[in-house]
């Protein structure tokens, strides 16, 4: 029997398997990684918010240690309010208008601190404005020190009752229609394998049946050879 069949029957499952553990693998990079994601923008007056703020630090294999401070531009004013520090596991409030409703939503390792973002409580219509954020970061070398900063902003508007953006809407839609397409896309890559699988098993019995009617046909022969010589 040939082997062309199972090899090209192994090929169309490799073909097959391949982009599903890089997509895999992919995800495990992206989940190992840091990735600067801008943080959301609206709030709900009454509820909760996170307000993100990610520094990646660039030189992931080098030892340092960071200081997050966040500062306040109520809307309409001119400048910026100091309203919260966070050192080495360590968090203050230094404004009234937010004492006892600001929690530390960052990273939890100091030596790694990649992650700044804090939680508001009970957001309110005076919480609209600007916030920055702003790293202190030092990175240890062997024989000296370098200090680098970071700053982020996030434009924070306070709405009575949440509202869907149109880039919320078509991300929404893009990632069901990607859904939808990979599995379109598998379904044509089975249907595919097994009709290979399905025309090597016709081949096969093919190749089995005539091999089948020329054995048989050779014994006829010898038998019709050997009466003639009797």
């Amino acid at each position: 029997m040939s082997s062309g069949p199972p090899s090209e029957s192994m090929s169309a499952l490799r073909r097959l398997l391949i982009p599903v553990l890089l997509c895999a693998l992919q995800a495990s990079l992206c989940n190992a990684a840091c990735a600067e994601v801008d943080s959301d923008t609206e709030a709900v007056a009454g509820q909760g918010f996170k307000l993100g703020c990610i520094s990646c630090k660039m030189r992931g294999e080098v030892e340092g240690t960071a200081t997050v401070d966040w500062f306040f531009q109520p809307k309409g004013e001119a400048d910026f309010v100091h309203i919260y520090t966070y050192e080495d596991k360590n968090a203050m409030i230094l404004d009234e208008r937010f004492e006892d409703r600001v929690d530390w939503n960052g990273s939890k390792n100091t030596e790694d601190l990649q992650d700044a973002s804090i939680y508001i409580l009970n957001v309110t219509f005076n919480d609209t404005g600007t916030y920055r954020c702003l790293f202190n970061r030092i990175l240890t070398y062997p024989f000296y020190e370098f200090s680098t900063k970071a700053s982020k902003l996030v434009h924070l508007t306070v709405v009575a009752k949440a509202t869907r953006g149109m880039a919320s809407i078509v991300s929404e839609v893009m990632m069901y229609v990607s859904i939808i397409g990979l599995q379109l896309w598998l379904l044509v890559e089975m249907i595919y394998c097994y009709r290979k699988i399905a025309a090597a098993g016709d081949e096969a019995l093919r190749e089995s049946a005539a091999e089948y009617l020329a054995i048989a046909s050779e014994s006829k022969d010898n038998c019709a050879g050997v009466q003639v010589a009797e």
